[in-house]
C-alpha cells in the first residue's frame, strides 16, 4: 500500500499543500477551524510528516542541537556513574521540542584544535540545525562561537563565564552560589573548610573557586594553600584529593567540592579513612543531582536549575527570539536562581 502523503491530507481537507504544510509545522495565522480540519484529515489518514518533508517545506530543520564536552561524558559512562547533568539537559530540552515538533540531538565535541574546528563545521553542514544550545566548555569556546557565527546559526550559550556580548545567554551565579554555601559552612563553626576546585577548561570552576575565596576573606578566615586542591569533577578526582586533604596534620573540617560528583568522591575518601561524616568532617557538593538524594549521608548541595536553564533555551531558540549573527538585537540574558539545600552531610564540626 502506497504511503500517505501530503497532497492526500490537502485533498481530503479541501485546502492547498501550502496550507496542510503550515499546520504541521505549527506556523501561526493558520485559523482554528482550519487547522482543525487538516489535523482531522491527517488522523483519519494517518499521516505523519517525515523530518526530510518538513524541512524541505520551508526554510527549517525541526532540529535543535545540544554540544556537549565529549571527554567529561565519555568518562562518567565509562566510570559507570552516567552523565547526570546531560540526562538533565536533554529533559528540559526535549519536552520543549516535543511540544513543538522539534527534534534534539546531542553532539559531542571534542574541544582540542584543530579537531574542535573540524567537527562543528562538518556538523554544521550537515544537520543546519534551526538551533544550537551551547553547554560548557561550548560556551565559551571562541572557535565554536566563530562558526556558529560564520554559519548564521542562532545559539543560546548555558552557563557560560564570559561577560555580556559574546552571544545569548542562560545561567546562573556560580560566584554567588560558591560563596552562600562557604558561608553556610563557616555559620556552622567551621574554620578549616578545604575546597576541590573543578575541570580548569570550565568557566564555572574559576567561578566557584573564586566564590569560595571571596567569603572565606569576607570572614577572615585563612585558606591554606594546601586547603584548595585541583579536581577535574570526575569522582575519582574527588576521591584522590579529599584522601590528600583528609591526611594533612591541620586537616579541614569541612570540604566543599565543585560538583556533586566530587563530594561523592569526599563521602568515599572519609569512609576510607575512617572518618565519620559529618560528625568528624562536613562535605558540601554542587549540582543537587540525584545521586546527592540518595547518598548515605544525604548531601548538602547546591541546587543548580539545570533542567529550567535548557528549557528555556530550548523555548527561547524555537521561537524565533534568538537570531543569528545577523541580528542587531541586544543579546538575551536570563539569570535563574540557585538554591541551597541543607542535607545530612553538614554538621557543626567536632569539639577541639
Amino acid at each position: 500500500m502506497a504511503s500517505v502523503t501530503i497532497y492526500d491530507v490537502a485533498a481530503r481537507a479541501g485546502v492547498s499543500i501550502k496550507t496542510v504544510s503550515r499546520v504541521m509545522n505549527k506556523e501561526p495565522n493558520v485559523r482554528p477551524a482550519m487547522r482543525d480540519r487538516v489535523l482531522e484529515a491527517a488522523s483519519a489518514l494517518d499521516y505523519s510528516p517525515n523530518l526530510s518533508a518538513r524541512s524541505l517545506a520551508g526554510s527549517r530543520s525541526f532540529v535543535i542541537a545540544v554540544f556537549v564536552d565529549a571527554a567529561l561524558t565519555i568518562d562518567h559512562w565509562r566510570s559507570e556513574r552516567g552523565a547526570d547533568y546531560l540526562s538533565r539537559i536533554q529533559l528540559g530540552a526535549t519536552l520543549q521540542c516535543r511540544d513543538a515538533g522539534y527534534h534534539l540531538l546531542i553532539e559531542l565535541i571534542d574541544h582540542d584544535a584543530p579537531r574542535v574546528r573540524q567537527e562543528v563545521a562538518a556538523l554544521l553542514a550537515a544537520l543546519k540545525p534551526d538551533g544550537v544550545i551551547l553547554t560548557p566548555p561550548s560556551s565559551d569556546n571562541e572557535t565554536v562561537l566563530e562558526l556558529l557565527d560564520k554559519a548564521g546559526t542562532p545559539y543560546v550559550r548555558l552557563g557560560p563565564e564570559r561577560p555580556d556580548g559574546v552571544g545569548p545567554r542562560v545561567h546562573m551565579d556560580d560566584f554567588a552560589a560558591a560563596s552562600e554555601m562557604t558561608l553556610h559552612l563557616a555559620r556552622l563553626g567551621h574554620r578549616r573548610i578545604g575546597f576541590i576546585i573543578g575541570e580548569p577548561r570550565y568557566g564555572a570552576s574559576q567561578a566557584r573557586h573564586n566564590g569560595y575565596r571571596d567569603a572565606m576573606m569576607q570572614l577572615a578566615l585563612p585558606v591554606a594553600d594546601s586547603w584548595v586542591r585541583q579536581g577535574d569533577f570526575t569522582f575519582q578526582s574527588g576521591l584522590d584529593q579529599a584522601k590528600a586533604l583528609l591526611s594533612l596534620p591541620d586537616r579541614p573540617t569541612a570540604i566543599f567540592a565543585s560538583n556533586d560528583d566530587m563530594a561523592l568522591g569526599c563521602l568515599a575518601a572519609a569512609a576510607e579513612l575512617g572518618l565519620m561524616v559529618p560528625g568528624e568532617v562536613s562535605v558540601a557538593g554542587f549540582d543537587d543531582s540525584p545521586s546527592a538524594r540518595f547518598s548515605r549521608p544525604q548531601l548538602t548541595t547546591v541546587r543548580q536549575p539545570v533542567v529550567e536553564m535548557a528549557a528555556l533555551a530550548t523555548r527561547l531558540l524555537i521561537s524565533g527570539e534568538i537570531k543569528g549573527a545577523a541580528s542587531k538585537r541586544e543579546p538575551v540574558d536570563e539569570l535563574l536562581p540557585f538554591e541551597l539545600i541543607h542535607r545530612a552531610s553538614t554538621a557543626p564540626p567536632p569539639a577541639p
